[in-house]
């Protein structure tokens, strides 16, 4: 588990994020940037949508 992912994770699981909008462009970006894996993205996805 890398540090961007346990991160975000974090965050959205504390709802510390300026909006669901912003923290979807960032894991979109860390995606891209191959700072967290297809399955991670898809997780913290799952959950920012549930929050």
């Amino acid at each position: 588990m890398n540090l961007t992912y346990r991160a975000c994770k974090s965050q959205i699981e504390r709802q510390s994020f300026v909006s669901k909008e912003d923290m979807q462009q960032k894991l979109d970006i860390f995606l891209v940037g191959d700072r967290i894996t297809q399955p991670q993205y898809e997780e913290l996805t799952t959950q920012l949508n549930a929050a």
